[in-house]
């Protein structure tokens, strides 16, 4: 592609302008999940001069084992996994969920099984998310107000052909309510309660909760590490490495 486009919104960002109006093309990332709620949040933040499209073919690639102990370990490994399935692409891949203080920091990298691995019931008419849920408010059923803290975190990580390009990492703090709140969101968003703001996660607009969300955080971070080598040269972001554009940009891999 060869225009450049102006943008506002959700995922509007000043700085990643500043960066990507000193080229001329779009970049594509090609976003391996299959999860509708990641894959809208992930396009409304991407903003001026980058492109988010679903991976081509990816339900008919087998999914990659998620056993990594950490967010980011899990995404640099399904980044790396997908990148050899797609040559020549760009691809994005993120491994994000919730950590209570009362339970050790769980549900964390098992968050989207969580009711499955405590064997929590499946009744009928539940989602994933539902049962999730309803696992996360059984075991916090003593925990009182006061003692329910916890956390959202994300990883990103961007691989092509095999070889990662780029990690960025992004968390939000909060509360767990005793009752869900809102209808926007997916996973645990409507018992993640945001002090500062009043509101969960599910009652935000959409700008609202990609700036304030861990995934829009690790977001942008990841985008301002990428443009700062796209626009020297779009034709070669496959073959710079992770150190090179950290050397240019400095490692904005932290939370």
């Amino acid at each position: 592609m060869s225009k450049n486009r102006s943008r506002s919104g959700p995922g509007h960002n000043p700085q990643l302008e500043a960066i990507a109006t000193r080229g001329q093309t779009e970049m594509i990332l090609y976003i391996a999940t299959t999860n509708p709620g990641k894959l809208r949040d992930f396009k409304a933040a991407a903003g001026l001069q980058i492109v988010i499209e679903s991976l081509p073919g990816l339900s008919s690639i087998p999914a990659p084992a998620e056993d990594e102990p950490t967010f980011k370990g899990n995404a640099r490994h399904k980044a790396t996994f997908y990148s050899t399935h797609a040559p020549g692409k760009i691809i994005l891949a993120d491994d994000s969920g919730l950590e209570v203080d009362a339970l050790d920091g769980s549900p964390g990298v098992r968050s989207a099984r969580y009711a499955e691995d405590s064997h929590y019931p499946a009744l009928p008419g539940m989602t994933v998310d539902d049962r999730n849920t309803a696992c996360l408010l059984s075991a916090l059923d003593e925990t009182p107000e006061g003692y329910r803290q916890g956390r959202y975190r994300c990883a990103l990580a961007v691989a092509c052909d095999g070889k990662i390009l780029a990690v960025a990492s992004g968390s939000v703090d909060g509360e767990i309510l005793t009752a869900p709140r809102g209808v926007d969101g997916f996973g645990y968003d409507p018992l993640f309660f945001l002090p500062q703001l009043q509101k969960t996660m599910s009652e935000l607009d959409a700008a609202t909760r990609l700036a304030w969300s861990h995934r829009g955080k690790a977001l942008q971070k990841l985008l301002a590490l990428l443009l700062l080598s796209y626009r020297k040269d779009p034709d070669q972001v496959c073959t710079v490495s992770q150190p090179r554009l950290f050397r240019a940009s400095g490692d904005i891999s932290g939370d």
